[in-house]
């Protein structure tokens, strides 16, 4: 496999690591880019981007980054904090009244990018088109009552985190929630990152599809047993309400949509550069920043099934926990995507680290293959 890009030549380890990834037959295009203390040190790219594998994967090639686009949700969100304009600890229903229905009147920003606001999904079942009605679903959730007491457990928001954020955002910024966050994190620092894709891109977009044949591990296991037997669980209803968001990944109409729980558009490059304007004070005041990486939830989540630490926005390092460590030191923050694709930030070692793949892995937080690299970028820096 030819192993395009740059690496310096202290982290070759790295790159044979990455070479390595294309050992599986099933491993189709992916990139790894990494920055130290501002530096590019790696930035890697390999494999194929089209469905019939015959288009390479390229330096500018885009895919659909998941999960990860949350922690640009939840930036834009907290510079609005900074700037006045939001509060972590005003009920929301402040800025979205109709929001205070079915025992809301008292939920946070702070309980929504924690996790803890009670409205990771949707009871009543919806038609696969509303997927893509922003009015409906932002009107369907605000009239949704919890699932627990809002600040008393967690349970995270796989894709109602992007109405709940979104729209607030939406209200205060006067902007559509795509256009705010690109606005406020990726253009300040140059990244080729979008939330709504313009027709025009879609050439430079990786097709996602899944490797066959594993079923991950034990995490990954329980939430697919789930689905299949209780379709009425938290659980199912919160990635299969509607019924279009685990299919609808390669559609166009997805691409388009600005969904900041799940469809940003990047690559590891981007997402490298994100973390990095993190860590050195580009995007977030360190107050800010110091808040959204604090511990906000531990524990079992009540959606994912399985432990989990997260901070406003962002999902905290658990070293002692085999699926849920990003493989550096301890206070790390960032967000998996699902299926692979991880950003993430060391602040110990000024790192920041991308990684992007449209060959999706059955894990629920973090996938082995970007564990693997980062622990070989940690060996490298000694």
């Amino acid at each position: 496999m030819q192993i395009q890009g740059y690496f310096d030549l202290r982290f070759e380890a790295v790159k044979e690591a990455f070479a390595s990834l294309f050992e599986d037959p099933q491993q189709r295009g992916a990139a790894l880019c990494v920055q130290v203390s501002g530096e590019t040190v790696l930035d890697l790219w390999a494999g194929t981007a089209d469905k019939d594998g015959s288009q390479a994967w390229t330096s500018d090639t885009l895919v659909n980054l998941f999960s990860c686009t949350k922690t640009f949700a939840a930036v834009a969100a907290l510079q609005l904090v900074g700037e006045g304009k939001l509060d972590l600890d005003v009920p929301v229903a402040r800025w979205w009244p109709e929001f205070a229905a079915a025992g809301k009147e008292r939920v946070t920003l702070r309980q929504i990018l924690s996790h803890r606001a009670g409205l990771p999904a949707l009871r009543e079942l919806l038609p696969a088109e509303v997927l893509y009605d922003w009015q409906r679903m932002t009107s369907a959730l605000a009239a949704e009552a919890p699932w627990w007491t809002p600040g008393e457990a967690h349970g995270y928001a796989a894709i109602t985190y992007g109405w709940l954020v979104g729209e607030l955002l939406r209200r205060v910024d006067g902007r559509s929630p795509g256009t705010s966050i690109v606005a406020r994190t990726a253009r300040p620092l140059g990244l080729d990152f979008h939330i709504g894709l313009a027709d025009n891109e879609f050439p430079r977009v990786a097709h996602v599809a899944r490797a066959k044949g594993s079923f991950g591990d034990a995490a990954a296991q329980r939430l697919l047993k789930c689905m299949m037997s209780e379709p009425t669980a938290l659980t199912t209803r919160a990635f299969a309400n509607p019924p279009s968001i685990l299919t609808s990944t390669n559609k166009p109409e997805w691409r388009r949509m600005e969904q900041p729980a799940a469809n940003g558009h990047g690559g590891a490059r981007a997402l490298a550069g994100f973390y990095a304007g993190l860590l050195d004070g580009r995007l977030l005041e360190a107050e800010l920043l110091n808040e959204m990486t604090r511990e906000h939830s531990l524990g079992e989540d009540l959606t994912l099934l399985t432990r989990t630490r997260l901070g406003l926005g962002c999902m905290l390092d658990q070293p002692d926990v085999a699926n849920a460590t990003y493989g550096l030191g301890p206070k790390a923050f960032g967000h998996p995507g699902a299926g692979g694709s991880v950003g993430f930030a060391d602040p110990e070692r000024e790192l920041a680290f991308g990684f992007v793949t449209n060959t999706l892995g059955p894990y629920v937080l973090m996938d082995p293959r970007a564990q693997k690299l980062a622990r070989a970028v940690k060996d490298c820096l000694g």
